[in-house]
């Protein structure tokens, strides 16, 4: 994909360029030998920021001065160029090509941090997939290890940061659309409460604890709710044991009064499941005894009596 961006660029440029007139003193330099000129015209033309002119002449350069003395800042210059016209894709595989060819490099350090720079800027936003989130956490925590002492050190791990609060807003947002979606099929709120646990156990600082812990324990509440009533005791049970969790983990929330409704809520659902369970129990029991006597059972079997006989 960043072979395809990158020759975009070149090839927009080349085109204007062409555009621009018949053979240009720039054009005629593009098409000539003269490899010294044309790399002393890059470095001109970067410092000039004219920064697609320059990526043009370090793109036919680079081949040409492989082994050279001239290859490491040509590759310098040239990773530099394409993170100059925001190609943060070629840029970052150029920066860590460069660290990686030229670890003793006086730049070495700098090309490391700026490919995990390049990373950090390809981070979607957090709906998105964050297949580069991660990559470019690993990359920032790569350049901490390999210099911890550096002064970019302390820059990195803030992006780390960052970087951490985006997929912890990504795990929240997706537990969120569970419980939303709960409406549609009640097993969702069920994995909402599953996605709720598995955020926290991926992020134990997360910021969003309190709000989570609440919605745990609303989307077993209202899993619950929308039970048949042979399971509705058990699963009222869990929210009251995730209230229980909540009013520990956080005496003084300004949720307080929210979690103790919903627990109160359980309770008083776990009375009504039992009643239920109790009224359909006994009109079963009186047509099996109809039917035992064999007396006409009346028409009037509902739903419940038969989750009662399936279920029992």
């Amino acid at each position: 994909m960043f072979k395809i961006k990158h020759l975009l660029i070149l090839s927009l440029t080349v085109v204007i360029l062409g555009l621009a007139g018949c053979k240009s003193s720039f054009e005629k330099l593009r098409l000539s030998n003269d490899v010294t000129k044309k790399y002393q015209e890059g470095i001109r033309l970067y410092n000039k920021k004219d920064y697609s002119k320059a990526l043009i002449l370090f793109e036919g350069l680079a081949q040409k001065y492989r082994g050279t003395a001239e290859a490491e800042d040509l590759n310098y210059y040239y990773a530099f160029t394409l993170y100059r016209l925001k190609d943060y894709t070629t840029a970052r595989y150029k920066f860590k090509e460069f660290a990686d060819t030229y670890p003793a490099s006086k730049n070495a350090e700098e090309c490391r941090y700026m490919g995990a720079y390049c990373y950090y800027l390809d981070s979607p936003k957090s709906s998105l997939d964050q297949a580069n989130t991660y990559k470019a956490i690993d990359a920032l925590q790569l350049f901490i290890n390999l210099y911890p002492k550096s002064d970019r050190a302390t820059q990195a791990a803030q992006y780390i940061a960052n970087l951490r609060n985006k997929l912890e807003v990504k795990a929240f947002d997706n537990a969120k659309l569970y419980y939303t979606l709960g409406g549609y099929d009640v097993s969702n709120y069920k994995s909402a409460v599953v996605a709720l646990k598995n955020a926290q156990i991926e992020f134990p600082d997360i910021k969003y604890a309190e709000e989570m812990d609440l919605l745990i324990v609303k989307a077993q509440y209202m899993f619950a709710k929308n039970s048949y009533a042979i399971r509705q005791e058990d699963r009222f049970n869990e929210a009251i044991g995730y209230y229980n969790e909540f009013a520990e983990a956080h005496p003084t929330s300004k949720y307080m009064k929210e979690a103790v409704a919903l627990k109160e809520n359980s309770e008083a659902g776990i009375i009504a499941a039992k009643k239920m369970i109790a009224e359909d129990t006994a009109e079963y029991q009186r047509q099996l005894a109809l039917m035992k006597r064999g007396e006409k059972v009346p028409d009037t079997t509902s739903n419940k009596v038969e989750i009662i006989k399936t279920q029992k």
